[in-house]
């Protein structure tokens, strides 16, 4: 082997691990002051879990945390359903206004989120909506779909038309057709769009604080409005809320490095 490969390769590693270390340094940070019992950074008490103790044994926090979970998962599933649907009718329709529709549709993702939120406050009192539940979804919704239809598209490309028209042929009627062949060739990127909207809805802050109701509060709300007061006790309940950084962190990782193992094996299985 050359020098120059050999000093390219070291260079490529060095490159590699800076980035990672710029993208996961904040996360692990926060890691390890979650197993000290100090409220403040930079300054350790001891090894201790009772960030763990008061993320699990404080009732507002849980409710936070369950509204978050609740406003994620429900706003992706509908999302989800929406933006594949979308996406499929977006796939069939002739050149033209499949271009139309799809600029429409990356509108929300090009868009700055603080225009988003107000033309959708401003929407909802225009047609006499007052904040509640159902104005969250929506405002959810909104910022999730495109983002499913992004994940959808490229997989229904994929797909081999053909299955479609041979099922058709065969007598299927055009919605058994789509949901016996044309979804099982898309799921990969219908799972991959719903866990996009989670991600997506868990981490929004701007479009919930316009389309929230009165008194409802997630984690983002929740950490920006204790970061503003800034006592004793709002530190306290911010510290342990790097308790469930981390634990969302190992179950993220968890699940990628399952979800590889699986589609190695799937791979060796082929072979």
């Amino acid at each position: 082997m050359s020098k120059k490969k050999v000093l390219y390769g070291c260079l490529q590693g060095v490159f590699i691990g800076l980035v990672l270390l710029i993208l996961y340094a904040p996360i692990l940070l926060l890691a390890v002051y979650s197993f000290d019992g100090t409220n403040m950074i930079g300054r350790f008490e001891g090894f201790s879990f009772s960030h763990y103790a008061a993320l699990f044994s404080n009732p507002k926090v849980l409710r936070m945390i369950g509204n978050t979970f609740v406003l994620a998962f429900l706003a992706a599933a509908l999302s989800t359903v929406l933006g594949t649907v979308g996406a499929i009718g977006m796939f069939y329709c002739k050149k033209r206004m499949k271009a139309i529709i799809h600029g429409v549709s990356q509108i929300p993702v090009i868009n700055a989120e603080i225009v988003t939120a107000l033309a959708l406050a401003i929407t909802f009192v225009a047609v006499g909506l007052g904040k509640s539940y159902f104005t969250l979804i929506i405002g959810h919704m909104v910022i999730c779909t495109p983002f499913v239809v992004l994940s959808v598209m490229p997989k229904l490309k994929q797909m081999d038309n053909s299955l479609y028209e041979a099922a058709l042929d065969l007598g299927a009627s055009p919605a058994k057709a789509l949901w016996k062949v044309v979804l099982p060739q898309i799921i990969p990127g219908v799972l991959s769009g719903f866990m996009l909207a989670v991600t997506l809805s868990l981490d929004d802050y701007i479009v919930t604080v316009y389309t929230r109701p009165s008194g409802f509060e997630t984690i983002s709300t929740y950490v920006f409005n204790a970061t503003m007061k800034g006592n004793a006790h709002t530190a306290e309940t911010l510290a342990s809320f790097w308790a469930l950084t981390t634990i969302i962190f190992v179950i993220i990782v968890l699940f990628v490095v399952i979800s590889n193992l699986a589609s190695i094996r799937k791979k060796e299985v082929r072979k």
